[in-house]
């Protein structure tokens, strides 16, 4: 990697910065960021938003999706039993190269989970999953404009949490999918969707697991923002929709039933 990107609100403290640089290697400053490593950057009174278009657009354009119809949803809750073979997305090799989306997922957290999905199988796609990939264009193409807003406003994060949507939603191995995301302010700064280690054997115990993954994460976020001397003092304030999960951390007393995931559930206890 060759290029590097800096920024702050000291423009003295930058032009010292560079120079440093310039003197130990071979530099070229290209005055404000517009693009970097395919992501647009655009600057505006209080607010950044980054795009990747030209990506999105290039990987259309590999798959002749780029005129095709568009979606509304990057995938589908109900599969269909038999899917037509295609020759947009012909064999495993194309699959494997178009899967390079993933790159898309940074600044498109609404294709995350449907991008998880998807990677799970490129050692052997079937053909379903190229018509999912497929579709997963096809929305991108609908909504090719869409990117990351940065906006200034308060330091103060928030944390939402969900997984017993998809209990056991992985048809072979029966695992279910955490997903979380973390706001500073009204930026979105942090999100994650990944399969879950072990089977859950309810959608309870999947919700758990996601919150002490989101927990970790939260932790993280505040260190760094310590790091950069700014002290998260207040608590963060965690949402979850599963009110099995929500009683359960509110109850000190374990029964058989939970004792599987105590872990978890204390893990969670000592950080609130």
């Amino acid at each position: 990697m060759d290029d590097i990107l800096i920024t702050g609100n000291d423009n003295d403290a930058i032009a010292n910065l560079l120079n440093k640089l310039n003197s130990q290697f071979t530099m070229k400053q290209l005055g404000l960021a517009r693009h970097f490593l395919g992501i647009t950057i655009q600057s505006m009174r209080d607010k950044y938003f980054l795009s990747q278009q030209s990506y999105a657009q290039s990987l259309l354009q590999q798959t002749n999706l780029h005129k095709c119809n568009s979606l509304s949803n990057p995938s589908s809750t109900k599969q269909p039993i038999k899917v037509n073979q295609d020759n947009t997305i012909a064999d495993a090799i194309t699959y494997r190269k178009i899967t390079a989306i993933q790159y898309l997922t940074i600044t498109r957290p609404d294709i995350a989970h449907a991008v998880n999905t998807l990677s799970q199988h490129m050692h052997d796609p079937e053909p379903i999953h190229l018509h999912l990939l497929k579709r997963l264009l096809r929305y991108i193409l609908g909504n090719i404009t869409f990117g990351l807003p940065i906006t200034k406003s308060s330091m103060i994060l928030r944390t939402f949490s969900d997984a017993d949507a998809d209990w056991a939603g992985d048809p072979i191995t029966k695992k279910s999918t955490s997903s979380f995301c973390t706001f500073l302010g009204d930026t979105l700064v942090s999100w994650t969707v990944k399969k879950q280690n072990t089977v859950s054997r309810s959608s309870t115990e999947s919700e758990y697991r996601a919150l002490a993954a989101a927990t970790a994460d939260t932790i993280w976020l505040k260190h760094l923002l310590a790091d950069f001397n700014i002290p998260h003092t207040s608590p963060v304030a965690f949402y979850c929709d599963n009110t099995s999960a929500i009683a359960l951390e509110n109850n000190p007393v374990f029964h058989a039933r939970t004792k599987h995931i105590e872990i978890d559930q204390r893990f969670i206890r000592d950080h609130i």
